[in-house]
């Protein structure tokens, strides 16, 4: 059950990556996007650590809300 749990997760990041355009933007490159999955996260532990995650959530917000408002209207 656990190992279905941690699929799922899984793919649903995936599905992140993809809905953000990392793979268009990256051609599909793994590399590239390991880097910058890794600077991100770079940033993300840097000393403006708080301010930066703060700012990444309300934009994953707003987009998840302009999505939901997007299929409401379809």
């Amino acid at each position: 059950m656990q190992r279905r749990e941690r699929t799922r997760h899984l793919i649903e990041l995936g599905g992140l990556v993809q809905k953000a355009g990392l793979v268009e933007l990256t051609d599909d490159d793994r590399a590239t996007l390991y880097g910058a999955l890794l600077d991100l996260a770079g940033r993300g532990h840097g000393d403006e650590a708080g301010d930066m995650l703060a700012l990444w959530k309300r934009r994953g917000k707003r987009a998840f809300d302009a999505e939901a408002e997007g299929s409401e209207t379809q």
